[in-house]
């Protein structure tokens, strides 16, 4: 039932079928006898385990809560599966679990076969076309002469068939392996658990049954499980079931599916089920029917290739006309029309065998897979960059992008926060090491004291753990690691207060209220709640504050201008400010019921969130490339302010607005407001989305945003780019991007900008070269056949020329190194025409001159060059195929430069290039000296040579003289309020 389900789903959206197939699978659960495991028949011990792997896994999955009641709920399940759960599983039987219950891997979609590939490339139907063609010509000549003479012609299309095809598969080959080398390392996440007691990170790959995991915000959940115990646990678990709304996870509702998300509180999980055996594994297979799209790039040149394909198939079937109508002229005048032989008909038959090859060489359908190569080369170099690209559109995209929206926290500076300055009891204290913290002792009393550290270690998330070598470590956020660590350098004790103190409700970070509070049990049994958060939202809920004796006293006018007075210094150094305060209540409140009023205020705590190294550097890089930067923080306005300028961000008119002021901007205020902004604090996740949705749609402008947290998941989804910090990072975050900085390096962007640049100008120069080729491939055949009756370039060798085309060029060009100069130009707009005015100047000169050449070769070649003999016109015929490659070779070392006369400048340090162009010299000379049976040449003498070889070279005289004809560019002007670079450095 369940396979006949998934069957009937290919063809509908990935997601859809998931939710489909996983109710199918649900509701057929229900139907099935033998579907639910029965508790009481779980006592089999095989490997020393109570339970086995499908009765534990059809518990989850059926959210079976009866049976896990009857098992005696998660500590019953602990014991079946021999585990702690407070310890977690041992070490020493990782491997016994692993062969037990499974490895926690998916059936991967494998890539294919090479022969695959080989046959996919064989179906090609103008080669099986020529291929047809070649062997009824061959079986012709044997039905008319007896023996196999004189098919060197037809072996040699045989033969460039077999090479075109096996080139082909090969590079596709190579390119699916990196494919799914790349899919894997984006799947391979960490996971944290417990083991033997000590908190550690590992693969997700090396998780096993019974491990016990740790959750957070943000965190994907690898594995399907059982919630041990939860702080305000809320599963997202749309992905997996279509579920809209979040699940909210406790002991009633303890189950956990693998692939949704952590999307508010924490908690830790019983692992249950792994690999195929959890709900993902199960119904993973079907995404692997899926196959990958095109990028836009590849979309832009298969219409490219289609209009060109058309040109050329007009041209071809211009060519085949003249000489078929040359060919019964000819019949006609010799008065043998009604005279046909069997030669005839091979005569015929060969005009068409060139009318196939010409349609082979004039469709370029080596464009779209020379962008995948292109991609693929720059997703491996950027993969060395610590740079995973997850979407491989989004390094062709980054190319483009114009407008770079940077998250403060985490990218702009480095998320390693540490509390540099505190406010208590009217005292500014500067805390730098263990003797502040003395300092600051001597300074309060030790009421005050205990209340402080009552804040900084009740209301903390964070958690203080062992690693295997027994080192002390601090697991949490960036800021409650921060004020935990402030408060063991004053002297506390972390698990004295875990113990005196009863957590009873915690309300988790609300990014909309910017505040987290706490509810606890106090020693002497009151109730007391704390609150920490943003410093403008949390005075406003104080009506007291804590005085020097540790006395609530009331809040009065002349505390609130120190406290405003205290703020702005911190704001100016730049330190982030958290308030912390508490209020003691009588009764404990009702759900979503905490108090936000009536608090005392206890001190604001100064955090230093230094500035990553190299942010500088990479702004005005960026701004030099005419990329706008703008800055978005959820922090305070002045802080944001003070970095921004720090970093070059933030310029002298430069615009800054706080959330509040651009949620109440009306349209027609956001057209002229937002290409101004340079600076937004405040900013909640929703406005973040909507500034980028704003410059997508309002302006036009390609949207790249950097960012780590689940806040900044719904901008990171809504950018034309989105790019997310590796080990800072939440896996909302990462699942939303399309590019992880995997070491959290910003100045990596500047590369990624650099290759996205480098794609698409390398296409642009694949392109110029294809095009001359063709044009002067398809112009000179055609001149020859309407004068002569017979084309100078046969099916192989246009189909070597092919191979240079659509194998070589694209390797050469692909493999040239990054330079400084792209980023000295402008973005390439969107709507921007792909082929340029400077391209169809080089294009049309190029083409023009060489036809010329080989026109007046062609048709005054021996006269000029004072070639006779017997084999004249075979050795013209050699010189000007001869000349033709070296064209194409010389116009493929023009190409590097689009506009640039220096066409030489970096070419030594391009190795792969040099290498191909001397290997395409060393092919043509074989097939011109040795192989001229099949090709169609005579061997040439040293001087013949020289003349094919200057002749080629004449043409970089004319890209020379080409590029000194001007070409009108548009300049416009920026709405930051710069001129726009030109479209060259």
């Amino acid at each position: 039932m369940i396979l006949i389900a998934l069957r009937d789903l290919i063809g509908v959206g990935v997601q859809e079928k998931f939710r489909t197939a996983l109710n199918v699978q649900r509701a057929a659960l229900h139907f099935h006898p033998t579907a639910i495991a029965d508790p009481d028949n779980v006592g089999v011990r095989v490997d020393g385990f109570d339970i086995d792997p499908d009765s534990i896994a059809s518990l989850v999955h059926n959210y079976d809560n009866n049976g896990f009641k009857k098992i005696n709920g998660v500590e019953g399940i602990a014991r079946k599966l021999r585990v702690s759960v407070a310890a977690g599983v041992r070490e020493d039987s990782l491997n016994t679990r692993q062969l037990y219950f499974g490895f926690n891997r998916y059936a991967e979609k494998h890539a294919k076969p090479f022969l695959k590939f080989v046959w996919e490339s064989m179906l090609d139907s103008t080669l099986i076309f020529l291929m047809v063609c070649s062997i009824v010509l061959i079986g012709g000549k044997f039905a008319t002469e007896g023996l196999l003479v004189n098919v060197y012609d037809e072996v040699g299309i045989i033969l460039g068939v077999f090479f075109l095809v096996v080139f082909t598969s090969v590079n596709d080959y190579h390119q699916s392996l990196k494919f799914c080398e790349w899919d894997r390392e984006n799947k391979n996440i960490s996971v944290k658990v417990t083991r033997d007691g000590k908190r550690q990170k590992i693969s997700i790959y090396d998780l096993v049954v019974g491990d016990i995991v740790h959750l957070s915000i943000g965190d994907q959940i690898p594995a399907d499980g059982i919630c041990i115990s939860g702080s305000n646990l809320h599963i997202d678990e749309s992905s997996l079931t279509g579920q809209v709304d979040p699940v909210y996870v406790n002991q009633e509702n303890p189950f956990l599916l693998s692939g949704t998300k952590v999307i508010d509180g924490s908690g830790k999980m019983l692992v249950a089920a792994v690999g195929m055996r959890t709900e993902w594994g199960k119904l993973v297979e079907v995404l692997n029917d899926v196959g990958v799209e095109e990028t836009p790039l590849q979309v832009k040149l298969n219409g490219v290739a289609t209009i060109v394909g058309k040109i050329g198939l007009s041209f071809s079937l211009l060519t085949l006309a003249v000489l078929v109508i040359q060919f019964f002229v000819d019949k006609a005048t010799r008065g043998d029309f009604t005279n046909w032989s069997s030669k005839d008909a091979m005569k015929l038959l060969n005009y068409i065998n060139i009318l196939v090859t010409m349609i082979v060489i004039a469709v370029p359908e080596g464009l779209p897979l020379a962008v995948t190569l292109n991609l693929a080369f720059a997703t491996k170099s950027l993969t060395n960059d610590r740079a995973l690209v997850r979407h491989l559109s989004a390094c062709e995209t980054m190319g483009s992008a114009s407008y770079l929206c940077l998250d403060k926290t985490g990218t702009v500076t480095s998320n390693c926060m540490v509390v540099n300055k505190l406010w208590i009891s009217g005292e500014v204290v500067e805390m730098k090491d263990n003797r502040n913290g003395n300092k600051l002792k001597g300074k309060i009393s030790e009421e005050v004291l205990n209340i402080l550290l009552q804040a900084l270690f009740q209301n903390n998330a964070s958690e203080m753990v062992k690693d295997k070598q027994g080192k002390t470590t601090i697991l949490g956020t960036s800021t409650d690691s921060a004020l935990l660590e402030f408060g063991l350098l004053l002297g506390g004790n972390f698990d004295v207060q875990c113990q005196l103190y009863s957590k009873l409700k915690i309300e988790s970070f609300n990014p909309v209220y910017k505040k987290m509070t706490v509810l606890v049990s106090l020693p002497n049994g009151g109730l007391r709640v704390f609150c920490k958060g943003a410093s403008e939202i949390i005075i406003k809920m104080c009506e007291k504050i804590i005085d020097c004796n540790g006395e609530s006293v009331d809040f009065l006018e002349n505390h609130a201008k120190h406290v405003e007075h205290v703020l702005k210094d911190f704001a100016s150094e730049p330190l982030r400010t958290i308030s912390l305060a508490y209020k003691d209540i009588n009764v404990i409140p009702t759900e979503n019921n905490i108090p936000d009023n009536g608090y005392t205020l206890i001190a604001i705590v100064g955090i230093n969130d230094p500035i990553r190294l190299g942010v500088k550097d990479v702004v005005q890089t960026c701004l030099a490339a005419g990329v706008t930067i703008a800055m978005v923080t959820g922090d305070d306005m002045n802080i944001a302010r003070t970095i921004a300028k720090e970093c070059g961000i933030l310029t002298n008119n430069g615009l800054t607005i706080e959330g509040q002021e651009f949620r109440n901007l009306s349209t027609m205020h956001m057209k002229v407001t937002i290409p101004q902004i340079q600076v937004m604090a405040r900013f909640l996740p929703h406005d973040k989305h909507s500034i980028v949705a704003s410059l997508k749609d309002m302006f036009g402008e390609v949207v790249a945003v950097t960012g780590d947290g689940i806040s900044d998941a719904p901008a990171l989804h809504e950018a034309h780019i989105g790019v997310a910090m590796g080990l800072s990072g939440t896996e909302i975050a990462k699942e939303n991007a399309d590019i992880i900085l995997m070491d959290d390096n910003i100045t990596t962007i500047v590369n990624i900008i650099k290759w996205g640049r480098a794609v698409y100008i390398n296409i642009q120069k694949l392109v110029q070269f294809q095009l001359t080729a063709i044009i002067v491939a398809l112009v000179i055949n055609f001149i020859s056949a309407s004068v002569t009756g017979y084309v100078p370039l046969t099916a192989v060798q246009l189909l070597w020329v092919n191979l240079i085309m659509d194998i070589l060029c694209p390797l050469a060009l692909v493999s040239e190194p990054l330079n400084d100069e792209l980023m000295k130009r402008p973005p390439v707009g969107r709507g921007e025409k792909f082929i340029t005015n400077a391209m169809w100047r080089n294009i049309f000169g190029q083409s023009i001159y060489q036809v010329i050449v080989l026109v007046v070769l062609n048709f005054e070649g021996k006269n000029i060059l004072s070639i006779s003999g017997s084999n004249a016109t075979d050795v013209l015929r050699t010189l000007i195929f001869n000349s033709f490659i070296f064209f194409q070779v010389f116009n493929e070392i023009n190409c590097r430069e689009i506009e640039k006369i220096n066409i030489f400048k970096g070419i030594l340090n391009s190795w792969a290039f040099l290498v191909i162009i001397f290997s395409t010299v060393a092919i043509q000379v074989i097939i011109v000296q040795f192989l001229g049976n099949f090709a169609c040449t005579v061997s040439l003498n040293l001087e013949l040579w020289l003349i094919s070889v200057l002749i080629g070279a004449t043409s970089m005289l004319i890209a020379c003289l080409l590029k000194c004809f001007p070409i009108e560019r548009h300049v416009s002007i920026r709405r930051d309020g710069y001129q726009a670079l030109s479209a060259q450095p």
